[in-house]
């Protein structure tokens, strides 16, 4: 129920309007709190006038200061480029490590940049130290699938493996058992061979019958000794580095289903000078050759 009454009993001023027998007082609001108010409103008007503030159709309303923070990051960052523009010329020149490490400054400046740009394109597969996790190398040992020497890190980097680019590394890691090239019981032998040469557990009976296998179809990549070709990106089977994993469950997969993983080309990705910073930073994790 709502009725009209302006005076409440004890004599206070209402809105008039009663709901339920609740009245509504009409007192004022704190003088402070109309005048912040009031503020505020003139406040925002100052602002609309002198900072940018409207948007239209193409672009925005500069306001009386013109301030623009896009143009004002642009200038920051053309200031750095200038900067750095010599040691990113220098950079992009480099054909060797000795033209780096030679310059304590270019080699100060290479190392925070391959750091930082490790970080934004390798560490999702590598680790954020290098460690690398299983299909994806460990870049702080002295296992290089490929070559570890700057140009063989920088070419590989350039180019990656297997990424579709004509010149980049490519090899084949023969699917055993499922295409059915060997049987199961000669598959069983060799991944016990293989165990064997780098000091694993096997039995002397499998790796005495896989022994000729393993000349007739590993040897031709990974050498009589399985000591590995970086020329074909054959791992060594001796130094129990597993990029796959050594147990013999993991063994045994790798040489039933093969393996083919692939690193990116990142030339047209990355600079000149970017490809090499990382190159340096890479060999400097504590694996280059």
């Amino acid at each position: 129920m709502a009725r009209n009454d302006s005076r409440a009993p004890d004599g206070d001023t209402t809105t008039g309007h009663e709901w339920d027998g609740i009245r509504e007082y009409n007192n004022p609001l704190p003088r402070w709190w109309v005048w912040t108010f009031w503020i505020t409103i003139l406040w925002s008007i100052a602002y609309w006038v002198y900072m940018p503030a409207w948007p239209g159709i193409s672009g925005y309303t500069k306001g009386l200061r013109n301030h623009s923070e896009r143009a004002n990051v642009a200038v920051e960052i053309g200031k750095l480029e200038a900067a750095r523009g010599e040691a990113i010329k220098r950079l992009a020149a480099v054909t060797s490590l000795d033209d780096v490490e030679k310059d304590p400054a270019l080699l100060q400046y290479t190392l925070a940049a391959g750091s930082s740009l490790f970080g934004d394109n390798c560490a999702t597969c590598h680790g954020s130290g290098g460690q690398g996790f299983p299909g994806y190398p460990n870049l702080n040992d002295d296992s290089w699938l490929w070559g570890g020497s700057f140009a063989d890190i920088k070419t590989t980097i350039r180019y990656g493996v297997r990424s579709g680019h004509e010149k980049a590394h490519f090899s084949i890691m023969q699917a055993y058992g499922r295409d059915g090239l060997l049987p199961a019981e000669t598959v069983s032998d060799l991944t016990s061979y293989v165990l064997s040469l780098s000091g694993g557990a096997a039995d002397a009976a499998a790796v005495a019958r896989a022994a000729p296998v393993f000349q007739q179809q590993c040897a031709s990549c990974h050498g009589p000794e399985g000591k590995g070709n970086q020329k074909q990106g054959a791992p060594d089977l001796t130094d129990a580095i597993w990029l796959y994993g050594g147990d013999r469950k993991s063994v045994h997969e790798t040489l039933t289903n093969g393996r083919a993983g692939v690193m990116p080309a990142w030339e047209g990705r990355l600079s000149e000078d970017e490809i090499t910073a990382l190159a340096v930073y890479v060999h400097d994790l504590g694996g280059g050759q």
